[in-house]
């Protein structure tokens, strides 16, 4: 199997590009790319529990790998919610299969959104990981609107070895992310 495409810019153009600009000694302290992390809450699961497997299919179609289901931690009655009760999937890309993802995001996802402008960058949480909401899952070409009977969004997140933000952005923008102000 090829190398992503993702993956070898990263190797030939990212690395030299961040090692220049932040002046790092070796090549090892650039930041690189960990994990994504896909979680989709699925609040309506509580009445239904078609709507989990359902959203495991979905996700496991977008990712390429297989999605397994979240439970409840504590039981809280007001909503309804029992304890070890599926409420929601999740998928955790590593390797390749992580940047197959990710290129797909940049380049197809995201310019499909409606008004598009860029994602915010008010997702970074200050230790260099970032997280993107998407609100509609059929913003994935992977996704076949006609079987879709629900629209819902996920959470994206995008791990890093980066120990600022600065560092995460620059990274995350030189891999083709668009961020609404670029500098």
């Amino acid at each position: 199997m090829a190398k992503p495409r993702l993956k070898e810019k990263y190797l030939k153009e990212v690395v030299p590009a961040l090692k220049e600009k932040f002046a790092y000694k070796s090549v090892m302290q650039v930041p690189k790319l960990t994990k994504i992390c896909i979680n989709k809450g699925i609040g309506q699961a509580v009445a239904d529990k078609k709507l989990v497997e359902v959203g495991i299919e979905e996700l496991t179609a977008i990712t390429g790998q297989r999605a397994v289901p979240t439970k409840a931690r504590k039981a809280i009655s007001n909503f309804k919610l029992r304890e070890n009760m599926p409420i929601g999937a999740r998928v955790t890309l590593r390797g390749d299969r992580m940047y197959e993802f990710l290129d797909r995001l940049a380049t197809v996802a995201l310019p499909r959104v409606r008004d598009f402008r860029g994602i915010s960058d008010s997702g970074f949480d200050g230790r260099g990981n970032y997280t993107l909401g998407i609100k509609e899952q059929i913003i994935f070409p992977e996704i076949s609107i006609d079987k879709v009977n629900k629209i819902s969004g996920m959470d994206i997140t995008f791990v890093t070895t980066a120990k600022t933000d600065e560092e995460s952005r620059a990274l995350l923008a030189a891999l083709g992310l668009p961020f609404k102000n670029q500098k």
